[in-house]
């Protein structure tokens, strides 16, 4: 693409005011968690939008002649929840000292706590990060919003954003890394030998449960899948207190409009749907997304949300398997603490110091906590 100094920025309220051709030319095809599919099944299925306080505001970078240079995937929101990267302490302090810190602006993928580009750019635009990044901070000026927040976006995003003089933040989640395996018990063989037996007793008592498992893609995937899977969710929902941001036509629309990129592993006993898990398949990473489960059964959540999802990487030559946020049960699978980062832009300036200073302390102690959970690995050391 030319260069153009005359980029001008528009707001949108739905990505279907961008072209979906112009949006992934942008998106690139690696992360599916940004491309303009996604965002319309979010949108179209009623899962982002006033009802859940999610509402789209996606920006657009164009030049002279109106082609698309950048785009963002943001949102206009009045609280900080389904973002997974949590501000309720600034907006707390900030509304205590008598500031307003919502409405804010949210650079996501809505429910998706999954690391991927934000600041979209077209292959042939130069200095893009900057130029959108500056953009963003004058619409918030220009709106009287508080901040605008970039959330899981990539380690480049956050290195160049924090140049521009955003807030840095650092956060950890648990990542399966494929070593060149060509099997489940190649993987097994790299363990160290308790980490190993506990591995295989949890995968021996799952599939000693008499239960069918069942691995489906795209349009293999029906509607009794989706109508079951949607008890599944709103199962884990009312267990955790939490708040069903996906209504029940998101899932149907998302293997209508993702195809293959949509991995379901589903549980059967005798005959009847009792549990399943849902994943993304990006082009080197699986992303391990919803899960639920009607009944008790020994290591399920294990077996169909972490070991089946290696398997799968495994089998279709995947770089690394993401199975979401928090956990640290997972470094006992195989799963190693990975870095996720966030950019922040704040409007006050006393607010902006205080959360800065915050920052510099919270980063170093997040390092050192990453550095200690590595220490907990179940891979072999030298000389095991």
């Amino acid at each position: 693409m030319p260069q153009d100094t005359s980029l001008s920025l528009s707001l949108h309220g739905s990505i279907h005011e961008i072209a979906e051709a112009e949006w992934d030319a942008c998106a690139g095809a690696d992360n599916p968690f940004v491309s303009h599919a996604f965002l319309s099944v979010v949108e179209d299925s009623g899962s982002a939008g006033a009802r859940t306080g999610w509402l789209p505001r996606h920006a657009a970078l164009r030049d002279g002649a109106g082609r698309l240079a950048a785009c963002a995937p943001m949102y206009a929101k009045g609280h900080s929840y389904g973002e997974y990267v949590f501000d309720h302490g600034w907006a707390r302090a900030f509304e205590q000292a008598g500031g307003r810190y919502y409405p804010k602006l949210q650079v996501a993928s809505p429910f998706s706590p999954v690391t991927g580009p934000r600041l979209l750019l077209h292959p042939g635009l130069d200095s893009g990060h900057t130029l959108l990044a500056d953009a963003l901070r004058q619409a918030c000026h220009e709106l009287k919003l508080s901040s605008v927040h970039v959330t899981f976006c990539t380690e480049p995003e956050y290195e160049q954003l924090g140049q521009a003089g955003w807030l840095q933040r650092m956060g950890v989640q648990y990542h399966w890394h494929n070593d060149g395996y060509t099997s489940f018990d190649d993987f097994l063989g790299a363990l160290n030998a308790r980490k190993r037996k506990s591995l295989k007793r949890e995968r021996r008592d799952a599939n000693a449960c008499g239960l069918v498992f069942h691995t489906l893609r795209g349009t293999q995937i029906e509607r009794e899948h989706w109508r079951a899977f949607y008890r599944f969710y709103e199962s884990t929902v009312d267990r955790k207190w939490g708040s069903a941001y996906l209504t029940a036509k998101f899932f149907p629309m998302l293997s209508e409009r993702l195809g293959d990129r949509v991995v379901l592993m589903l549980a059967e006993d005798g005959g009847r749907l009792v549990a399943g898990a849902l994943n993304l398949a990006g082009t080197d990473t699986l992303y391990g997304r919803n899960w639920g489960c009607l009944g008790d059964y020994p290591f399920l959540h294990f077996e169909l949300c972490y070991y089946r999802a290696i398997d799968f990487a495994i089998a279709h030559g995947l770089r690394t398997v993401e199975a979401g946020a928090q956990g640290e049960h997972k470094i006992q699978r195989g799963y190693l603490p990975s870095a996720t980062y966030s950019a922040h832009w704040i409007a006050h300036p006393g607010l902006r110091h205080a959360i800065g200073d915050h920052l510099r302390r919270e980063r170093p102690a997040m390092a050192a906590e990453m550095a200690a959970l590595m220490e907990l690995s179940p891979f072999r050391q030298a000389g095991d």
